[in-house]
């Protein structure tokens, strides 16, 4: 039935009132111009700790954010409340485009993606040498996932005075990872964490490993005293460590020069199911002018592979090629095989 007649105008027409009292949706969203940059130190539970300026704030995430969701690292642009006095409360409203990112699954089958840390320059892999023992599987798909994610690796590797490096620097040697050796003594006198310092001034470096290899222990002695976290042992029964830091943290490094250091939980698997294969060539840049013969979506470790030739032919050392294609085997195989 018609309500209204032919020519109806505005005053004719009823609009329904608003019952709930809140203005209607729109896709239009603020821009935020005015909004702080910052940088997130953790996350908790929803809540997001972030240095602005030299202030240290609280903030949510913005609804118009979505499902994106900020880490540690993460450069933000922040509005509301940036006193940082106690029971305030800012918003995150922009997430900067990300100059690195590390990521890893819970498995290889697993297609969920977890973003661990944003904007860092190099990734340090902490390992024992004994107590617990070191899992090399475990370091290769770390130094996948630096790779693909544009960090630098470095690897350290502790309580060299319970058993030799030697074996794990030879086996590592053919990618050029710098590394650090270290012992027990070195650690309780402070010769490790100046001797890892020197590769850390003026970057943001996250630090993963195992738990009970020392990594808390290691970030304790690199940032200031009051910033330090707690550290746990390792089981006599297991020779597993025990979980000590819960969520990753972005810390000062105690030095004049500047640096960050992020100290990221205990892992014991790293899934790579976020990795396209295909990438992992480019850490490998002597190698790469070898792959212009290979047949196409060529996976570097099949029979017509160009890269065999190009090897054969003196164009790069063996053992490259044999570290190349040991990494691009770390999502057949499991950690502890």
């Amino acid at each position: 039935m018609r309500r209204y007649g032919k020519h109806t105008d505005e005053d004719d027409i009823r609009s329904r009132p608003n019952r709930k009292g809140n203005r209607p949706r729109t896709n239009i969203r603020p821009k935020h111009e005015d909004a702080l940059e910052g940088m997130v130190l953790t996350v908790d539970r929803g809540r997001l700790t972030c240095l602005v300026g030299d202030r240290i704030i609280t903030a949510m995430k913005a609804r118009e954010l979505g499902r994106k969701a900020a880490v540690v690292g993460d450069r933000v642009g922040i509005v509301g409340d940036l006193s940082g006095d106690k029971d305030t409360l800012a918003r995150i409203v922009r997430i900067e485009k990300r100059s690195s990112v590390l990521r890893r699954t819970a498995d290889d089958d697993d297609p969920f993606e977890r973003v661990v840390v944003a904007n860092a320059d190099r990734l340090a892999i902490v390992t024992a040498l004994a107590d617990p023992e070191p899992r090399p599987r475990l370091i290769d798909r770390c130094l996948v996932a630096a790779y693909d994610g544009g960090l630098e690796p470095l690897l350290v590797l502790t309580k060299s005075d319970l058993a030799s490096p030697d074996e794990l620097l030879e086996m590592y040697g053919a990618l050029g990872v710098p590394y650090v050796v270290t012992t027990r003594d070195e650690f309780v006198d402070g010769r490790a964490a100046e001797r890892v310092r020197e590769h850390l001034v003026g970057r943001t470096t996250a630090f993963v490993g195992h738990s009970g290899v020392g990594k808390t222990t290691l970030v304790n002695a690199l940032v200031p005293d009051e910033m330090r976290r707690s550290t746990g042992h390792v089981n006599a029964v297991t020779g597993r460590g025990r979980h000590t830091t819960t969520s990753a943290l972005a810390l000062p490094l105690a030095d004049e020069k500047g640096g960050w250091v992020i100290d990221t939980p205990g892992v014991r698997s790293f899934g790579l199911h976020h990795v396209d294969p295909s990438r992992v060539i480019n850490a490998f840049p002597d190698l790469v002018p070898g792959t212009e013969g290979c047949p196409r979506a060529c996976s570097h470790d099949e029979p017509d592979c160009a890269l065999d030739d190009w090897v054969a032919e003196g164009h790069a050392d063996p053992a490259r090629l044999y570290s190349l294609r040991r990494l691009l085997a770390t999502r057949e195989r499991r950690e502890g095989d």
